[in-house]
């Protein structure tokens, strides 16, 4: 069964309330800490790529005064100064940089780089995105915090729209089985509620590991087997990886239909793993491989 996208209101307008005391205001970020905000936020410290796509997407620049040396788009970003690592950032750094804002993500920075931060009298807001309609959230969020609702609003109406297209489109076509591998040595999957099982959904296929409980379940070669998709999509994750042995690999296990049908495929993971506005391109990307007749093309 497809799952019904929430209504446009409810999937977004999920921001918590929020109580001005002069030029600051207290909220409460999405892993729940109750942070003091800036108004207008000047000096800003993003502690994650996604989160700086996010910022440079809402019309952000000037006020980016540090980042990750992760953080690669968009190409404006590369000439920020840098903070060290995703997960293991430097505290001095990001303190040098005297910011009135640090926006960190849940899944991916050590909570205890966010409270140290917190301890030393910074304002660090968190966000914890989950599956698509949490992207949404996020960017509503950031936009909110960094003074650009209008811009935000903007990109949720646009993804929201193309979205709900694309689910309108593969509503009636058949929902193939598709196995989504996110990991390579071991062979690791998506599980329920996650960004790329949501993907896989508002696409219109059938993730094999969507009753999964696990956000990044192991799977072994034979489970895969067992479970027949149709199609698979592997992530690109690494730019040294040779994708073409990748797909080659496969081949060994001519059981698997999706191998029969050499329906086996690789896909940008910056599109797919950031949570970010460019998820929409992921979705379409997604479509293409398994739904490709509502952009009129052939599998």
């Amino acid at each position: 069964m497809i799952r019904k996208p929430l209504p446009f209101m409810i999937a977004i307008i999920l921001f918590t309330a929020i109580t001005a005391e002069g030029q600051e205001r207290f909220l409460t970020d999405e892993i729940g800490r109750r942070v003091k905000i800036p108004d207008s936020p000047r000096r800003i410290v993003s502690l994650a790529p996604s989160i700086t796509e996010i910022l440079f997407a809402l019309d952000i620049n000037e006020e980016i005064v540090g980042i990750t040396s992760f953080c690669d788009y968009p190409k404006a970003a590369l000439s920020k100064p840098k903070i060290g690592g995703f997960v293991n950032p430097s505290i001095e750094k990001i303190v040098s940089l005297k910011p009135d804002l640090v926006i960190g993500i849940g899944e991916g920075n050590r909570r205890e780089t966010i409270y140290r931060l917190g301890n030393l009298g910074l304002s660090v807001y968190c966000v914890n995105p989950k599956g698509f309609d949490g992207v949404m959230r996020t960017i509503q969020n950031i936009g909110e915090i960094v003074g650009r609702q209008d811009e935000s609003e903007k990109i949720i109406r646009n993804m929201f729209g193309k979205m709900e297209r694309i689910v309108t489109l593969t509503k009636p076509l058949p929902r193939p089985l598709v196995f989504f591998q996110v990991g390579y040595d071991p062979i690791v999957t998506v599980g329920r509620g996650t960004l790329g099982d949501d993907l896989i959904r508002l696409a219109g296929g059938r993730s094999i590991s969507e009753n999964e409980s696990m956000n990044y379940p192991l799977y072994s070669i034979e489970t895969i087997i067992s479970k027949a998709p149709e199609i698979i999509i592997s992530s690109s994750m690494g730019r040294k990886r040779n994708y073409l042995n990748l797909v080659k690999k496969w081949q060994n296990w001519k059981t698997i239909p999706a191998v029969k049908r050499k329906a086996i495929y690789v896909v940008n993971s910056n599109l797919v793993d950031r949570p970010t506005p460019r998820i929409i391109e992921g979705l379409e990307a997604m479509v293409r491989m398994i739904n490709p007749e509502i952009f009129g093309e052939k599998q």
